[in-house]
């Protein structure tokens, strides 16, 4: 059973979290079954046509109406279950328990999956017959189905936790190999060798992204494209990081109304062309005549390293918007819309490549770092103590 996500409904203006995966239906007795969605969510409802919960689940499970698996398609016994490479097969109580266990995901509690690592780590620390014993409990309230999983060796599987939960002189599965004390001593230097394997790559990670921001960064900034036809308000807010917004900038000695008039005017081969695109009445007209212009011949190679220029000019030139800008702090710009090729805008597909929220956010960093190099000069970056990291020295108050 694969489950996805995310998903959501609102309750009273409150958004409640959910996943879904697909499951098998019919809707009269002895009818067919169909594939459907069951949606799961974090209070604890549970829809597929209709709304219930864990309790009424089960009854649909029991009484047939809802299938886990196709029941045309029944699954044929394992012939050795030690030496089987599958998990135990998928049953209507298996998955109640795991749809159990996603409504605590959800809830961001700890899973059956954790649970049973937990009770792990006592045993390591203990390994008296006491938690041997947790340990059985914490692995058996896994889904039978995903017990395969809980360690992450897919190449022993769950084989070693099934080894040290046989007493020894039994058979592990009633067909395995007959468990010794030298067998569950095994278990217990597999779980450390898997410690220190962890406690190895952490090391290695904390070297090699040793340059990791510490904190979280804030929520995603979604620019939205959006048309006023009285006008730009008075205060427009986040709406001046849009291309098309009214900022007259100078660039190369050319004045141009907005980044668009700039964009398209520079992408023309022809003069003429460019100076009809510098001088139209908005920034979509001068995208529409832009876009019907006969293109330079470098313009696939030149167009980012252009964009980014304007942009520095923009911001450079209006320390207002800068200011916007910088107020967005390290959030991530998904810069969306429709007017735009998916080269430049955020599109949820492989399309999108979301360069004009990159690329807003790269000026982000050089205004930033312009201000704490020169808070007196916000405009000139100083290379030279960039790179030395004399910028990061107490500065002396100039007289």
């Amino acid at each position: 059973m694969t489950w996805r996500g995310p998903t959501y409904r609102m309750v009273d203006g409150e958004r409640i979290d959910g996943a879904w995966c697909h499951i098998w239906r019919r809707y009269r007795p002895g009818g067919e079954y169909y594939l459907d969605d069951l949606v799961v969510f974090a209070d604890g409802a549970i829809s597929c046509e209709e709304h219930t919960d864990l309790a009424g689940l089960a009854k649909m499970l029991t009484t047939g109406r809802l299938a886990v698996t196709d029941p045309g398609n029944p699954c044929t016994d394992e012939p050795s279950k030690w030496a089987s490479r599958h998990g135990e097969p998928l049953t209507p109580e298996g998955f109640l328990l795991e749809v159990a266990d996603r409504i605590e995901a959800l809830n961001e509690r700890p899973t059956a999956g954790q649970r049973c690592w937990d009770a792990i780590r006592r045993f390591q620390e203990e390994p008296d017959e006491p938690n041997r014993e947790r340990l059985r409990a914490a692995y058996l309230a896994v889904p039978p189905h995903l017990r395969i999983y809980v360690l992450g060796d897919m190449d022993r599987q769950d084989r070693p936790l099934r080894i040290m939960l046989t007493d020894v002189g039994e058979a592990v599965d009633g067909d395995g190999p007959v468990v010794t004390a030298q067998m569950h001593q095994g278990v217990l230097d597999y779980f450390s060798r898997g410690d220190q394997g962890v406690k190895s790559e952490q090391e290695r990670r904390a070297v090699q992204h040793a340059d990791d921001p510490s904190e979280p960064g804030r929520p995603a900034l979604i620019s939205h494209e959006t048309v006023f036809p009285q006008g730009w308000p008075e205060q427009p807010g986040l709406f001046v990081l849009r291309n098309d917004f009214p900022a007259r900038i100078v660039l190369a000695g050319d004045s141009y109304a907005s980044v668009l008039h700039g964009y398209w005017a520079l992408s023309a081969a022809d003069a003429s062309e460019r100076s009809r695109i510098r001088d139209a009445a908005s920034g979509r007209e001068a995208h529409d005549l832009g876009g019907r212009a006969t293109r330079r011949s470098d313009w696939p190679v030149v167009r980012l390293a252009v964009m980014a220029e304007l942009l520095r000019a923009k911001f450079g030139q209006h320390p207002e918007l800068a200011q916007v800008l910088v107020s967005t702090g390290d959030a991530r710009i998904s810069y969306t819309g429709f007017s735009d090729s998916p080269f430049w805008r955020d599109v949820p597909d492989s399309r999108g490549r979301n360069w004009m929220g990159r690329l807003l956010e790269l000026t982000r960093s050089e205004l930033v770092a312009q201000r704490l190099l020169r808070p007196e000069n916000a405009g000139v970056l100083n290379q030279e103590e960039l790179l030395s990291g004399e910028s990061a020295r107490p500065r002396a108050p100039r007289e």
